[in-house]
């Protein structure tokens, strides 16, 4: 098995799931993370129980960490483009127990396998997944690959 020294994240805002699943497996991402609060979507084949069928008819592994979602307010912040409210509420909230257990996980994780860090936004510059890429390269000294599934 070679050595993991990268990882990747995406969002599927503006996407299939047929362009999300390609772009993924083009990646060779092993593992979806998703990293969102609420794990569930109004766009087909993105809730959590569809998203972890979906990725698995592709080989892929999925694993949902609640606990490094955004909280409420932050996701009020994000919608309404306020990213410096967003990630302060964010970091606040990575100093709670439950994301800083999460945390440790995910960085155990992101060493077995290529993993791939999931939320809705298409852009990483708005999501709180860009905190936690950030967080990811300082503790293992990966390259991050933020992925953009073809638009539909």
């Amino acid at each position: 098995m070679s050595k993991v020294s990268e990882f990747f994240t995406i969002g599927y805002e503006h996407t299939t799931p047929a362009a999300f699943f390609e772009t993924l497996e083009d990646a060779g991402v092993g593992l979806v993370v998703d990293v969102r609060a609420v794990a569930a979507s109004r766009r087909p084949g993105f809730s959590k129980t569809a998203l972890a069928a979906g990725v698995s008819e592709h080989g892929i592994g999925y694993v949902h960490l609640r606990a490094l979602g955004t909280p409420t307010d932050g996701r009020t912040a994000a919608r309404k483009g306020d990213v410096s409210t967003l990630m302060r509420i964010y970091n606040a909230h990575l100093e709670t127990p439950a994301a800083r257990e999460a945390l440790d996980e995910l960085t155990a994780l992101a060493r077995s396998r290529p993993i791939c860090l999931l939320c809705y936004e298409r852009h990483v510059e708005g999501c709180h997944r860009q905190r936690l890429a950030e967080l990811l390269c300082e503790r293992l000294g990966f390259d991050v690959t933020h992925l953009e599934a073809d638009p539909f």
